[in-house]
């Protein structure tokens, strides 16, 4: 078992990092959402690349401007599939199953995502990289 900060185990500061970032995505804090990822982040969201965390986040207020029309995250439920610890390095790949209300009704959306924490020099594990793609059936 490896010990990092105040005698948590590495592998429990990484599962507190994504805690932190899964509370923030549900609860709609984007500051708080972006606040968990490197400057240098890189992000793939289907079909798109972000070459940086400004990228992403000009991208995601487009976004999220554009739901203002009547649409509410319902719920949003994740599960995570497995931690891999690579020193100062985390893979980790989680499932989100997100119902949201649109103009057209409810809909469903699951979807994987990998997300690459990295350790910072000061000790906090921030997303480095993240790749999310819609679940095959």
């Amino acid at each position: 078992v490896r010990v990092g900060i105040g005698g948590r185990t590495m592998e429990s500061q990484v599962l507190e990092a994504y805690e932190r970032l899964v509370a923030a995505f549900r609860e709609g804090r984007w500051d708080d959402k972006f606040a968990c990822f490197a400057p240098e982040a890189t992000v793939v969201d289907g079909a798109q690349w972000f070459g940086s965390l400004d990228e992403y986040r000009s991208a995601w207020e487009r976004w999220a401007a554009g739901q203002q029309d009547g649409s509410d995250v319902l719920s949003v439920e994740t599960s995570v599939m497995k931690l891999h610890m690579l020193g100062d390095v985390a893979v980790l790949v989680h499932s989100i199953h997100m119902r949201q209300r649109t103009n057209e009704g409810e809909e469903t959306a699951h979807e994987r995502e990998t997300i690459v924490f990295g350790k910072q020099p000061d000790g906090r594990w921030l997303v480095v990289h993240q790749h999310l793609s819609p679940q095959p059936d």
